[in-house]
């Protein structure tokens, strides 16, 4: 008991406890951030760019001093942001939604993101870099930006376009892929490393029983409970209900060596299901911007940026390799299929302009086992701002394309291409 009442008024005294740098932390990561959106919304950029900055600015890899004073701050802060983000995105893909992406989406993201990772994997290797970060950056470089896109896709009046239907049950399947692909690579990685026969057909193995397990049994009992909860029209327990069972999968998930990000995705998924989604959605969507803002700040705060400039030429020779690998296998699949040149080459610009969000998240898991070296991250930084910045440029250079044979593009199911578009912009 004295030990405890003479611990405690330390913890309070200002600038002598770790609660006090907790809080002068996450005051600093808030204002710089606020900052700098209002910078990156007067010049008219995407927000991740203006929260990777304020990351850059207030890190401890930037001289002259850093902000921070705790850098495992910064590690604790970006791991809430990727459990709300995968989360939120997450209560967009109902099960149902999952099953009705349609066969052509199922070929064109196995395609384009296998692909693309194994493209990237060979040059990465080709440009001297470890196996496991030619693979977590193969990875990274396979996965389209859907925020950003869909942002952009707005804003010049193509969200209700045949492609942007396209692009949209595509990265539905790439997000799952790239989630559960990251969760067998993080499995590999803590089990010493190896891409032994036994030990991927193990991991394989975990990731599926998780994932099939939690929306196999889970889809029948969560969604009840949590419309249990809703049934009392008491939001706060709704809410506490559903960031239980976000939290409660991710520590499962993180227990048996998987990604943080693959329980909160599936817990997502599970909230989907119930009746009281739409409610869930709307509590929640301020919760996801306050912490994915956290988490682009607090991965620009984790770039070395005095490594930057020797990344640079690397960082420019994978954009051009990712985006040349995703278009190009984008674009043979659906002119394969039959689909009209307009449209293949829309959703290939679409899904080749932007990395973002969910690359960020795999280089973190990579960096969370310890599998990736410190250059990764600088890499990804870059390649995610000079991405961001060129993909308005790029879907607007699509959008301006126009063949004969497009004149139909853009007619029929733009209600219900309008509504997807509408609810994958909110995830």
């Amino acid at each position: 008991m004295n030990q405890t009442t003479a611990i405690l008024p330390q913890l309070f005294v200002p600038g002598n406890g770790p609660a006090d740098f907790i809080v002068q932390d996450f005051a600093v990561v808030m204002v710089v951030a606020a900052i700098m959106i209002t910078i990156t919304y007067k010049l008219k950029q995407p927000m991740v760019i203006g929260y990777i900055l304020a990351g850059i600015l207030i890190g401890p890899y930037t001289p002259p001093f850093s902000l921070v004073k705790d850098v495992s701050t910064i590690n604790v802060l970006a791991e809430l942001g990727i459990i709300m983000l995968l989360f939120v995105v997450g209560t967009e893909f109902p099960m149902a939604k999952l099953r009705s992406v349609g066969r052509v989406s199922l070929i064109v993201a196995l395609a384009e993101t296998l692909g693309t990772l194994f493209i990237v994997f060979f040059i990465a290797q080709y440009l001297g870099f470890a196996f496991y970060d030619s693979l977590f950056l193969g990875l990274a470089l396979s996965i389209t930006s859907t925020v950003v896109t869909v942002r952009i896709l707005e804003e010049l009046g193509m969200i209700k376009d045949k492609s942007s239907i396209l692009f949209l049950g595509i990265t539905v399947v790439e997000d799952i892929l790239a989630i559960s692909i990251l969760a067998v690579l993080q499995s590999v990685a803590a089990n010493g490393g190896h891409l032994q026969p036994l030990t991927l057909a193990i991991s394989i193995g975990i990731v599926a029983a998780f994932i099939g397990g939690v929306l196999f049994l889970g889809s029948r009992f969560f969604p009840k409970i949590i419309d249990r909860a809703g049934k009392t029209n008491d939001y706060a327990l709704l809410l506490i209900v559903i960031l239980g069972l976000a939290f409660g999968l991710a520590f499962i998930a993180h227990g048996i060596g998987l990604s943080v990000a693959t329980g909160a995705f599936l817990a997502g998924v599970l909230v989907a299901e119930s009746n009281s989604a739409a409610v869930a959605r709307i509590l929640t969507l301020p919760l996801r911007d306050m912490f994915a803002a956290i988490f682009f700040v607090s991965i620009g705060a984790l770039v070395n940026v005095t490594l930057v400039p020797q990344y640079i030429l690397p960082a420019a020779i994978l954009i051009l390799t990712s985006f040349g690998a995703k278009f190009l296998i984008v674009t043979g699949i659906l002119s394969r299929a039959k689909y009209d040149s307009i449209t293949a080459l829309r959703t290939g610009f679409g899904m080749s302009a932007a990395k973002g969000e969910l690359s960020l998240v795999v280089v973190k898991g990579g960096q969370d086992v310890g599998a990736i070296t410190s250059s990764v991250l600088p890499i990804l930084g870059v390649v995610t701002i000079v991405t961001t910045f060129m993909a308005p440029y790029i879907i607007r250079f699509g959008s301006r394309i126009r063949i004969q044979s497009s004149s139909d593009d853009d007619d029929g199911d733009e209600d219900s291409s309008s509504k997807s578009a509408e609810e994958k912009a909110g995830g």
